[in-house]
């Protein structure tokens, strides 16, 4: 099994929906940062979010038995990457999940 790093790429806030629909105050999610890195084998590293972790799992599994490209070369030019959100869709934090070995 290869070795995959989960990073933070960035952190959104759709300010038109939390108006609509988020909590008194709601910002940007408080659990990661931008540059936040993690690497893992298959299993879900003990500081990322169990809700992005849920979102993001398939494709860190896909990679890390030599998954090289996902939809046929249709969506992430770069083999042995993908970039994937959670699925918060106030406040999405946008990932970066490559193959490192």
């Amino acid at each position: 099994m290869k070795k995959v790093k989960i990073t933070v790429l960035k952190r959104y806030l759709d300010e038109e929906l939390v108006r609509e629909y988020g909590s008194e105050g709601l910002g940007k999610c408080p659990y990661h940062k931008e540059g936040d890195e993690w690497i893992t084998g298959h299993g879900k590293p003990e500081s990322l979010c169990d809700d992005a972790w849920a979102a993001i799992q398939h494709y860190v599994f896909a990679l890390a038995n030599d998954c090289e490209i996902f939809y046929d070369g249709r969506w992430v030019r770069k083999p042995g990457t993908a970039i994937c959100s959670c699925n918060d869709g106030l406040r999405p934090i946008i990932f970066k999940i490559e193959k490192i070995d």
